[in-house]
Order: structure tokens, then sequence, then C-alpha cells
């Protein structure tokens, strides 16, 4: 899948935003792959796969685009 950074907290984690999907996929900096969290901007381009988290669905693999 591919999305955009939508939103980044101070707490590690953030939000991607998908086209055409109205709610964003959750991250946790844990499931970043060859990137740090630091490094992140808003607006970048990423691919992850999707999973089913105790929250609902979230993004793991999470790597720069």
């Amino acid at each position: 899948m591919e999305g955009k950074i939508a939103r980044l907290t101070d707490r590690g984690y953030g939000f991607i935003s998908r086209e055409g999907e109205e709610k964003d996929l959750f991250f946790h900096s844990n499931e970043l792959v060859d990137v740090k969290f630091d490094d992140l901007k808003e607006g970048d381009k990423v691919t992850f796969e999707i999973a089913e988290g105790p929250k609902g669905l979230n993004a793991t693999q999470v790597k720069r685009a």
C-alpha cells in the first residue's frame, strides 16, 4: 500500500493518509523499516502493510517511498 504521513506526534507514533480513504491509519515507530522516526516529515510518501491491531487497522512495515 502507499500513502503519505498525515500527522506525527512527539510520542513516537503518527498517522498515514491514503487516497480515497477517509480514516487515517495509525502507525508506531516500532513499525518503521530503514528510517528513523525523527527523520520523517509530514507529507513524506511511504509504503506499508495493513494489519489488525487492538484498536482497529494500523500500518506495519512502514518504509519511506
